[in-house]
């Protein structure tokens, strides 16, 4: 079945796949067993008689309590789930659906059903080969599905006979569900037959019950609803939650089908949680990676991904990897399992994917790439990393971390051809992502430069460009910083503002066009250095918001042709180097005006002929008017720049802003404007040529 999710939600940034698994708590340690009482009797003798033991304070063998059945589970849950909170309360549900999924692994099991009742039960349903139901051999008179409802460390994968690979290891999973839930029902379809057994607190309320034949029917359900005395009065399953833990075993597993259904009075109004829905993504990790990024800019069109079945008794492996304007996100699994603290598979993907950028770079004899690490290869990649092995280790029991040493090896292994063909079948996207990784080591060589000669300084100060004129304040808000065209400009700026929040940067003539210029001229521009600096903020993955040092960026140029163009340069700089500091909405357009106009005792300001025409027509009608053209904002009286362009009780700014809703259009847009091809310019001007007016020649 070739379906996608019949429910179109966004997927969560950081919150889908990821949060269904409390970080593991330090464990607790159970009392130690007393000292056995060997030579008593001669050490009393050796010994002054110790002081009486103050009454109720006595420690006998009475005082020793030995644990029985699942009773360790209900009086330290920390040990076993992570803690009592809401995480680990939802971790039930992971445990439960966790050997549903070992079962469509096994490929005995190609649908699981999740249904979220009302009254806070939750059901998990499978079409696997069901638990066994005959009496255990080692438990005489007990069947074996009561035995893995109450006994820890009782399972079917420890001698991966029942199971080749799967996510639970120490048959602790599914009898800790039993014993932190007040009511827990099984349903198990097996050989034609059904059968039913219910328990509280993890103690069996029922026998063992045939219910009689049943016919195209097979598999587990379990039925739970979590203890109050356990997890609060108010604990209650989060609908969002236990939908998105559902979806995100279809996409780690591209052969089941999960089937989600939720009692409608859970959902509150306006919620974009289906009551129903049915997953079902043969692109897996793919096509999860695709969905979580969205429009969000990526350095390669083509994401690097693919899957390695399991030969020769290695495991099986599925990823996809690319590279993006954000920090790492990185999401591994094993066994189906969310690793969200990695691992040595982990580890693997860093390396082959290290190793081929490194051995790329010397085929193409690029020496700047020796100085890359690790970290800056993966420092902006956004990927996803399954793994299915055999056996594999984890630290502790909520299986945050993979210890397995071998999936290293497994994981370097399987990536490290499919990502040497995906950089040499793609040049140009692989010059892109190369030239990207040594960009972010450049920068952080440059970090570390600059660390060094702040520790040399006796008192740090910030460094600011030259010809920067800043304000006085120093917090952010309020602060305003005006990026002007030429000394001339820039002088008039600096007796014009309010030194007290308006900071101005005079730049010299037109600035680089970033769009066209490789990564090595940019970072050798004097002009886009001093700008850079004068923000703060850093670019690309390095820019931060709360580093920005103004709350307003205002590009306030002539009200010209040449003016258009630098500030259009201007633009295409925060386009590609700071897109958040548009979408945070700190970049504005000063309007200053094109016209000064005296008639009848008044002056006024006209921004262009439009606006000219208009006043004569209304303010200056029948009037004669005096009429003076600026021919720049050097030309313009500091008290004329104030009154018009930068005073906040007068001016008029315009915002730059990018549509999110058209990201792609945007992007091609800004290339074929502002881009290497001067065909894609010649037809851009073609096709608009008959819609130009009032040009300024």
């Amino acid at each position: 079945m070739n379906t996608i999710a019949r429910s179109e939600q966004p997927m969560d940034d950081n919150n889908d796949l990821f949060s269904s698994l409390p970080r593991e708590t330090r464990q607790e340690t159970p009392p130690a067993a007393a000292t056995p009482p060997a030579r008593a009797e001669a050490t009393e003798r050796a010994r002054p008689a110790a002081p009486p033991a103050p009454a109720g304070d006595s420690y006998d063998a009475s005082a020793i309590r030995v644990l029985e059945g699942l009773e360790p589970v209900r009086m330290r849950p920390g040990m076993y789930i992570g803690g009592t909170d809401e995480k680990a309360m939802h971790h039930l549900f992971a445990e439960v659906i966790d050997n549903s999924m070992d079962e469509a692994v096994a490929g005995h099991a190609n649908f699981i059903e999740v249904y979220l009742n009302k009254d806070g039960f939750l059901s998990v349903t499978d079409n696997g080969r069901g638990m066994p139901v005959e009496n255990h051999p080692q438990v005489p008179g007990v069947s074996t599905l009561e035995v893995i409802m109450t006994k820890l460390h009782a399972g079917g994968k420890f001698d991966g006979k029942a199971y080749e690979t799967s996510g639970g290891l120490h048959g602790v999973g599914v009898s800790v569900v039993n014993a932190l839930s007040d009511f827990v029902e099984v349903e198990v379809a097996r050989n034609r037959k059904l059968y039913r057994q219910t328990f509280s607190r993890g103690i069996p309320q029922t026998g063992l019950q045939e219910l009689g034949d049943v016919h195209n029917r097979r598999g587990t359900k379990v039925t739970f609803r979590p203890d109050k005395q356990i997890f609060g009065e108010h604990a209650r399953f989060d609908p969002g939650r236990i939908f998105r833990m559902s979806r995100s075993k279809a996409y780690l597993f591209g052969g089941v089908e999960i089937r989600w259904a939720c009692d409608p009075e859970l959902l509150p109004e306006g919620s974009d949680i289906p009551e129903k829905a049915v997953f079902h993504f043969p692109g897996g990790l793919k096509d999860y990676l695709q969905a979580n990024l969205g429009k969000e800019f990526t350095v390669t069109r083509e994401i690097f991904a693919g899957k390695s079945e399991k030969t020769g008794g290695h495991g099986a492996i599925e990823w996809a990897v690319t590279w993006y304007g954000g920090d790492q996100q990185i999401h591994s699994y094993c066994n189906t399992i969310p690793t969200p603290e990695g691992g040595t598979h982990e580890a693997g993907l860093r390396i082959a994917l290290t190793k081929g950028l490194k051995n790329y770079a010397d085929l193409i004899q690029n020496k700047r790439a020796a100085q890359i690490t690790t970290d800056d290869v993966m420092i902006s990649a956004m990927g996803m990393l399954s793994v299915f092995i055999r056996e594999p280790e984890f630290v502790g029991q909520t299986k945050d971390r993979l210890a397995t040493v071998e999936a290293q090896r497994i994981v370097e292994n399987a990536l490290r051809d499919p990502f040497d063909h995906y950089l040499a079948d793609n040049p140009a996207e692989a010059a892109k992502l190369l030239d990207w990784v040594i960009e972010r080591a450049e920068e952080r060589l440059r970090r570390r430069k600059e660390k060094e000669v702040n520790r040399k300084t006796a008192v740090r100060k910030l460094r600011l460009p030259g010809k920067l004129a800043d304000c006085a304040q120093n917090t952010a808000e309020g602060a305003e910083l005006f990026i002007v065209e030429g000394d001339s400009a820039g002088g008039s700026a600096k007796q014009a503002r309010n030194r007290a929040n308006q900071a101005i940067l005079p730049l010299r003539g037109k600035i680089l066009n970033v769009a066209s210029a490789g990564r090595e001229k940019l970072s050798a521009n004097q002009q886009i250095a001093d700008l850079i600096q004068a923000l703060g903020c850093g670019t690309r993955t390095k820019y931060r918001e709360e580093d920005l040092r103004y709350e307003r960026v205002i590009i306030m140029t002539d009200a010209d042709v040449d003016g258009a163009h630098i500030a259009s340069l201007l633009i295409t700089l925060f386009y590609q180097e700071m897109p958040e500091l548009i979408r945070g909405g700190h970049l504005y357009l000063a309007v200053p005006p094109l016209y000064r106009m005296t008639g009848g005792g008044k002056t006024l300001y006209a921004r262009d002929d439009a606006h000219r025409a208009e006043l004569m027509a209304t303010v200056f009608k029948g009037k004669k008017v005096e009429i003076g053209r600026f021919k720049g904002l050097g030309e313009m009286m500091p008290a004329q720049l104030k009154e018009t362009t930068m005073d906040p009780a007068n001016r008029t700014l315009l915002k730059v802003a990018i549509d999110d809703a058209d990201f792609e259009g945007t992007r091609d847009a800004v290339d074929a404007l502002m881009g290497t091809k001067p065909e894609a310019r010649f037809r851009f001007i073609q096709d608009r040529a008959a819609f130009a007016d009032n040009l300024d020649i």
